[in-house]
């Protein structure tokens, strides 16, 4: 059997707005809540538990996603007005990448982790 994710605790100042937020950008199912947590599931195999915390270090998390779900993701970020970026240094310049000829981007959620969307994966030697 080959090792999967099965759930990554993310932090958060508000665990629903942070769980509503992905689950309405992403389009990721609200499972609410499970103990203390806030799920929300992202695919058959991994779901994101949401913990609050007053104070936490900002995360990265990067989702490859087909053009179809690159598109209608960069469309919900439009309507919202959500600011995006080219690149990790460059989060709100409101432009998009096409690193090893596909497209990504980034933005932050609610308690300011970077969040990123690539339709191919990043060449590696």
């Amino acid at each position: 059997m080959a090792i999967t994710l099965n759930h990554t605790i993310v932090p958060a100042r508000d665990k629903v707005q942070s769980a509503k937020f992905y689950a309405r950008i992403f389009g990721f199912d609200y499972i609410g809540e499970f103990s203390h947590f806030i799920v929300v599931r992202v695919n058959d195999t991994l779901s994101l538990d949401f913990d609050e915390r007053a104070d936490f270090e900002s995360h990265h998390y990067a989702f490859k996603v087909s053009e179809t779900e690159f598109d209608e993701i960069f469309g919900r970020l439009k309507e919202e007005s959500i600011k995006y970026g080219c690149g990790p240094f460059n989060s709100e310049n409101m432009s998009i990448n096409h690193n090893d000829g596909g497209r990504g981007l980034y933005f932050r959620d609610p308690g300011g982790h970077l969040l990123e969307i690539l339709t191919v994966d990043y060449a590696m030697p």
